[in-house]
């Protein structure tokens, strides 16, 4: 069984304007309201790949129940935690530009957390787990260091999409899996990337350190994948990006599938890197036929062979 974890998700608002106009009323052309997080992401992108899935995290108030309609109303079964306070909303501004305003996160308790471990303690060998996205200011930020270390001591798979501290503190437990975009690898080491081939000596450290797969995203300029034998890389396909909210969230649900079904590896590195080109050329979420075109159109190169 796959389990996304969503420790701070929200109700995205998407708004789609001609042109903002600071200091004065401004109507949007076209809205619409979705659930958000990047544990709930994944698990709706590996729905539509014929996966299911179990999402658990922290919900409260209308906004949260909207969440858990919405998500189990794509029969996705979920396991949130309810918090008091209402979960917060995002609103995701398309425009000349994408802006957006993120909203305050509710309080989470020592006795919510409590609850989530609790769930998390009947994972067993064969289970996966994706703990995904950012950690409210009330939870302290070891949080998926010490969630990755109990499933892995239960010898379940662990996906993390993190950064900052969360994703610092969790590099030592050795998760099965990690996805930082550049600008977040860069910020592990204190450096700055600017191209693919920049990322290779970081991704072979983080590979030594006993990471199975590392994913470094470059956005239209391609994709690295480090495992301890081989560095990767795949060509981005090109396309009109509509949407870019919930791409990165859609290379993880696509390798995790990919993984599942037995794919080599570099099937799995083409078809998760197909997976986010396709959400980003769409406003909802990849659908595998779209997936599958995008594919042929992805090269996989070795740029080094770990000895």
């Amino acid at each position: 069984m796959i389990y996304t974890v969503t420790l701070n998700p929200a109700l995205d608002y998407f708004v789609e304007l001609e042109q903002v106009n600071l200091g004065s009323v401004n109507r949007s052309s076209y809205d619409h309201k979705a659930p958000g997080g990047k544990g709930i992401n994944v698990s709706r992108v590996l729905k539509r790949l014929g996966h299911k899935s179990e999402a658990l995290g922290f919900i409260g108030g209308f906004t949260g129940e909207y969440i858990r309609d919405v998500v189990e109303g794509e029969e996705i079964p979920t396991n949130f935690v309810q918090v008091t306070g209402d979960t917060r909303i995002n609103v995701k501004v398309k425009s000349q530009q994408e802006s957006e305003i993120n909203g305050v996160s509710p309080e989470i308790t020592s006795e919510n957390l409590e609850q989530l471990q609790k769930q998390l303690s009947h994972l067993k060998e064969g289970d996966a787990l994706v703990l995904a996205g950012s950690v409210p200011a009330t939870i302290p930020s070891d949080i998926y260091e010490v969630l990755c270390k109990g499933a892995i001591a239960r010898k379940a798979t662990v996906f993390i999409d993190s950064s900052g501290e969360p994703m610092k503190k969790v590099l030592d437990q050795n998760p099965t899996f990690i996805k930082p975009n550049h600008h977040e690898l860069g910020e592990l080491f204190s450096t700055k990337l600017k191209e693919p081939k920049d990322a290779i000596p970081y991704v072979k450290k983080l590979v030594e350190k006993g990471i199975e797969f590392v994913l470094v995203s470059f956005a239209g300029d391609g994709a690295i994948l480090g495992t301890k034998d081989t560095i990767l890389f795949a060509n981005t396909p090109k396309g009109e990006v509509v949407n870019s909210v919930g791409a990165g969230d859609s290379v993880v649900a696509g390798f995790l599938a990919a993984r599942t079904e037995k794919m080599s590896l570099e099937e799995s590195f083409t078809f998760a890197v197909a997976t986010g080109s396709a959400t980003a050329f769409s406003k909802g979420f990849a659908e595998r036929n779209e997936i599958e075109r995008l594919m042929s159109k992805i090269d996989i190169k070795e740029l080094e062979r770990v000895e």
